[in-house]
């Protein structure tokens, strides 16, 4: 019969002829027949399907062993015996080289034939042998699934006792080392069937024997955190940890974060390799393994670790938000990531230029998925933003990116924030401050926040930016008995000098701590500059002078000399006057007062009062970008209204102001200013910035600078409770106040006045108006009769009769940002410039002042934004929209620079011939020493780092694909599947890319 079998078989019969025959072969089978005979077709029957070329010869093979081992089971038993099941495992069936690879299968086949016989357990026993030596040779993912297949079906084949541990963790080094070869979709799914197979099996006997888990992780645990050179361990792995239980996590976890043997180079790998499973499509509770290591190592201060893993891994993870897939698990991972990351905005900003083509990528896709993730990654965006306030520039594309998706309360970004912190002990992380290897790129050096510190860097830095203070400061010389001017020029000479990225200003900020401050507290950067420029002006207000530059200028007048001699160096560099007059509105007797100055206050008007139609005293201008020549009559006065105003009668008792526009570009036919004339010396039509420097100027509904000027100076009525006390009518009078400025500071600072009291809540509110901010300032100064003769007058203008005003242009250098909602919190950053004298040297003697022909245009000039460590180039337009893309960020202080005049010209000079005669202030050697030791000890700090970085880095898993999900997506548009980018679709090349 069998030769019979043989024969249809192997003939070219059709296939539907061949069936017809052999069933009737089979249906003789299930006759009793003799042993020999049985053993004949047994034989065939291995052979064909063992070693049958095509699938239908193994089905005949596999149909005859069945019914043998059905009808005859004595001979059938007699057959697959011990002996032959060793030679086929050990020796394989088939001509050499061309062994058969369906041995495992054979096997598990005739097994269900033999379960009750006697030769049973010798089968069991001779299997579990011989499947724990076929794991131990590392068979490919093929072979160990159908070991996988035959020990789940028979699990009396299970290695026991010692040799299941062992058995466990070889099959866990399996895994390890698959790999599928093949991109088309078909394999990629026929291997992940085979891996949840192999890990299936293995969770079957860690639920019969628990005492099995511990050490099959400890091994999972040696493969991933191995350092040697090889081939990375699959991602396979992942399948193995979605079986563990979670009740075992913190156990598992704590000993792993708290075993010595365990280096942070092994584990540093370790965790690499972890998070790069979140790409396995099928694994469960991966992220939660994950994540708890993750917090493992930061409740034991690993924090290089956690630092290192980070970076380096971030991108990919993000990279796999575009899989529905592994959405969910990467996305979990990622929020973890960046909400733990908070010591530096490092993490975050590796993720920006990849942010806006992920959500449009999301929207595309319109799935629920999508949906949500979409909003789960726009709350974790605005929690970055919160944190890490004071980067507009980088942020703004992605804020347009997310304007359209829920934004979280603060409240809601507080919790997150704090419930995922590594520590709640900031100084913890301070020696983990961003890594800065070299300067930025503008040639600025940061500044280190020192735990809620960026008030005074943004003070600092302005101050820094201020060029004509900053080399004053730097030309202090030694032994000057003023300690904290001297610590200032220390920081200023290595925030010039230094070759460090960012430095710590930890001694100055010890000398120049207001006491009252709270340490670690956020506080008002305007408070802090004030206390600090009093404190230096008492310091040399009591002898000790700075500066003896001036003193030494042979070009200034006896008179001018003896009036910039009198002054500290914070007068000549901040300090301004101011004449307050009390008018009582019945006598119409005038007392003032005259008080000196170093910033301005500016409140904001009450929402009912329109500045801009309301009038004021002193008119305030503000220009768009250009040269502005000093108009022929340079000197051009305006007279004080109340000399022009008729006395007040009974039934107008406030006289007529003169009115007040914010000047700007004129839009066509509007009426020219008449208080303007000629200062404007560049048409706006023909102006090729008009266009640019109209957004620059406040709309017509919203606040400006120069509205806030004018309503500081405009005339404020004392009436009812708040009446004047008249000396001259010895009663009280309704009185009207005004403020004059009399002497424009070199510096101009202004404060705006944001923070307020608000008496129903019992906190200080934050007014989040958005201000524009002139780059260029008109700025009226009242100059008295007996004054003008003293003022250096070379111009055919010679001294002007009368009392009036006369105009002094300010430039814009400097705008201190606050980030927040609060004064109490939030953050600072601070955009500044180098501003220089528009009049060259050389200016002919008795001309009219030219602008240098080589000076840029206003808006041309390049802006800086400092932001503790980080410095960045930046930009006017950045200044005048930060409010606009980010409501809570608003200017509070601003920094303005006198443009040089004909009253300010011998303060200009002065400091321009210093400049000329020194060039860059030279240091004393002390200082230079300290500066030069620092640089080299910093040389020589980078490295020690970069050896201990080139450790630590050459042991992280390579990640070489993360890169290439975000640019397929944005060029692949029509991948469809389950797994690609967009729902509903699937290519191959994605699912491969997205798995291995």
């Amino acid at each position: 019969m069998d030769k019979i079998l043989e024969a249809v078989v192997m003939s070219s019969y059709p296939n539907n002829v061949k069936q017809g025959l052999v069933r009737r072969v089979i249906e003789a089978a299930k006759q009793p027949m003799d042993s020999e005979q049985c053993w004949s077709m047994l034989e065939l029957s291995t052979k064909l399907y063992l070693t049958g070329d095509t699938k239908y010869k193994r089905e005949i093979g596999k149909e005859v062993l069945e019914v043998y081992g059905h009808y005859h089971p004595e001979e059938f038993e007699e057959f697959f015996n011990v002996r032959f099941l060793l030679s086929l495992l050990q020796e394989g069936y088939g001509p050499l080289g061309k062994r058969s690879h369906y041995v495992l299968d054979y096997i598990q086949l005739g097994l269900q034939f033999v379960l009750e016989s006697p030769s049973a357990n010798s089968i069991f026993s001779l299997l579990r042998i011989e499947v724990l030596r076929k794991v131990c040779e590392k068979p490919s993912p093929k072979q160990c699934a159908k070991i996988s297949k035959l020990l789940t079906q028979h699990p009396q084949c299970i290695p026991t006792g010692k040799h299941q541990l062992l058995f466990c963790q070889q099959l866990i080094r399996c895994i390890g080392q698959f790999q599928c070869v093949s991109e088309g979709e078909e394999e990629i799914m026929e291997f992940l069937e085979q891996v949840n197979k192999v890990s299936g099996l293995l969770q079957r006997i860690w639920r019969t024997q628990t005492s099995a888990i511990l050490p099959s992780l400890k091994e999972l645990f040696t493969i991933i955190s191995s350092t040697e050179e090889q081939e990375a361990p699959s991602n396979a792995l992942a399948s193995v940890v979605q079986f563990v239980p979670l009740e075992l996590m913190d156990g598992v976890i704590r000993n792993l974060t708290n075993d010595d043997s365990i280096t942070d180079v092994q584990m540093m790998m370790a965790i690499g390799r972890m998070i790069d499973w979140v790409s396995w499509p099928l694994g469960k509770n991966i992220d939660k393994w994950i994540i708890a290591l993750l917090k493992g190592l930061a409740a034991v201060k690993k924090f290089s670790i956690l630092i290192e893993v980070t970076l380096s891994k971030i991108e990919k993870v993000f990279s796999k938000l575009l899989y529905p897939i592994v959405r969910e698990g990467a996305l979990s991972v990622l929020q973890y990531m960046l909400l733990s990351f908070q010591h530096s905005h490092e993490a975050f900003h590796l993720l920006l230029p990849h942010i806006p083509r992920l959500v449009a990528s999301l929207k595309k896709e319109d799935s629920n998925s999508a949906t949500s993730s979409l909003e789960q990654l726009a709350e974790l965006i605005h929690c970055m933003f919160f944190r890490f306030s004071g980067f507009p520039d980088l942020y703004e594309p992605v804020l347009e990116a997310v304007k359209a998706l829920p934004i979280p309360n603060e409240d809601r970004i507080k919790h997150l924030l704090g419930q995922n912190a590594w520590t709640s002990q900031k100084n913890e992380l301070a020696c983990f401050y961003p890594r800065l290897a070299s300067k930025s790129e503008t040639g600025k050096i940061g500044l280190i926040n020192l735990g809620n510190t960026c008030y005074m860097n943004s003070i600092i830095q302005s101050l820094f930016m201020a060029s004509d203070f900053r080399h004053s400061v730097l030309n202090l010389t030694e032994g000057n008995s003023q300690p904290l001017m001297t610590k200032l020029q220390w920081l200023f000479a290595f925030l010039e000098h230094s070759q460090r990225p960012a430095i710590s200003p930890e001694s100055f900020l010890s000398a120049s701590w207001p006491p009252w401050f709270t340490p670690g507290a956020q506080q008002d950067c305007s408070e802090y500059l004030k206390y600090l420029l009093d404190r230096l002006h008492e310091e040399e207000k009591t002898g000790k002078r700075i500066y003896q530059k001036l003193k030494e200028s042979s070009l200034t007048s006896q008179a001018v000399e003896h009036h910039y001699l009198n002054k500290t160096l914070i007068e000549k560099m901040f300090g301004g006057k101011m004449m307050t007059k009390i008018r009582c509105l019945k006598c119409l007797n005038v007392s003032s007062r005259e008080e000196a100055f170093t910033d301005l206050s500016l409140a904001f008007p009450p929402s009912d009062r329109n500045v801009r139609g309301s009038t004021s005293i002193l008119p305030v201008e503000e220009i768009g970008p250009q040269f502005i020549e000093p108009p022929e009559n340079a000197g051009q006065l305006m007279g004080s209204p109340w000399i022009q105003r008729k006395a007040p009668t009974a039934s107008n008792h406030a006289a007529p102001s003169v009115s007040v526009e914010t000047l700007g570009f004129q839009e066509q036919g509007e009426a020219a200013n008449p208080i303007r004339g000629n200062d404007v010396g560049v048409d706006a039509a023909k102006d090729p910035l008009s266009t640019f420097a109209e957004q620059a100027c406040a709309p017509k509904d919203s606040r400006s600078v120069p509205d806030l000027i004018n309503y500081f100076l405009s005339p404020e009525r004392l009436t009812a409770e708040n009446k004047y006390h008249c000396e001259k009518c010895a009663s009280l009078q309704d009185a009207e106040k005004v403020a004059e400025l009399t002497e424009g500071p070199h510096y101009l600072i202004l404060t705006l006045l944001r923070f307020s009291f608000d008496p129903r809540t019992m906190k200080r509110k934050k007014i989040l108006d958005n201000v524009s901010i002139p780059v260029v300032l008109k700025l009226p100064i009242l100059v008295a009769p007996e004054k003008t003769e003293e003022v250096c007058w070379h111009g055919k203008d010679g001294a002007v009769p009368g009392s009036g005003f006369m105009t002094v242009v300010y430039d814009l250098c400097s705008v201190v940002v606050h980030s927040g909602i609060s004064s109490e919190s939030g953050h600072y950053y601070c955009y500044s410039r180098e501003c220089t004298d528009t009049v060259p040297h050389g200016q002919p003697p008795d001309g009219v002042p030219k602008p240098a022909s080589d000076k840029q245009l206003d808006f041309e000039i390049q802006w800086y934004l400092f932001n503790d460590t980080r410095v960045s180039f930046s930009s006017f337009e950045s200044v005048s929209n930060v409010t606009s893309f980010f409501p809570k960020d608003t200017a509070y202080v601003l920094f303005y620079r006198q443009r040089p005049d004909r009253q300010s010209c011998q303060l200009h000079e002065a400091l321009a011939e210093a400049g000329r005669l020194h060039g860059e202030p030279s240091l004393h050697k002390d200082l230079m020493e300290a500066i030069s030791k620092d640089n080299i000890l910093f040389l020589q700090e980078q490295e020690k780092e970069a050896r201990n970085r080139a450790a630590y880095i050459s042991a992280l898993p390579k990640s070489p694909l993360w890169w290439r999900d975000l640019d397929r997506d944005k060029d692949d548009d029509s991948s469809s599947g389950g797994c690609s980018p967009a729902a509903g679709g699937g290519g191959s090349g994605s699912f491969h890319g997205l798995v291995f």
